[in-house]
């Protein structure tokens, strides 16, 4: 019963460990709660065996075993790389003036294949004519800020 303690303690411990990683919404990647899960398998077993060794030896290898092989491969399935849509897209892409665009006062743009309602991106922005090539600098709303 002396030895038991070991063993509960790492249940215990992964326990907590398993809570603090749904308390803060997987910000560690899951990794709190996996390995908060080889303490609480390793003294498990240790309690079924009646032995510290074997709820050491058991958590130890567990979780070096996730850590070695698993732990680059979860966080890959787990990383998202973010890729713009819709309006976030078009900034940095270049488009034809269709409708001349000066301060204060709105013209056309042609981004690939749609027509949008755009205006100068700054003050110091030189008017623009049609038939000029210019770059997306901002979305605002539908309108499109352009230099």
């Amino acid at each position: 019963m002396a030895q038991n303690w070991v063993n509960w303690t790492l249940v215990i411990g992964g326990g907590i460990c398993i809570a603090a990683e749904l308390m803060l919404g997987a910000l560690t990647g899951f990794d709190l709660a996996l390995l908060g899960g080889c303490l609480v398998l390793g003294g498990a077993l240790g309690l079924g065996f009646a032995s510290t060794k074997v709820g050491l030896f058991a958590s130890g290898g567990l979780a070096l075993v996730y850590v070695a092989l698993f732990r680059n491969r979860l966080r890959q399935r787990l990383t998202s790389t973010e890729q713009p849509s819709n309006v976030d897209a078009l900034v940095g892409r270049s488009g034809v003036v269709t409708g001349a665009i000066a301060q204060h006062s709105p013209g056309q743009v042609k981004v690939g294949d749609e027509l949008w309602r755009a205006e100068l991106a700054g003050p110091q922005d030189a008017p623009r004519k049609p038939g000029e090539v210019v770059t997306v600098a901002a979305v605002d709303g539908v309108t499109l800020k352009v230099r």
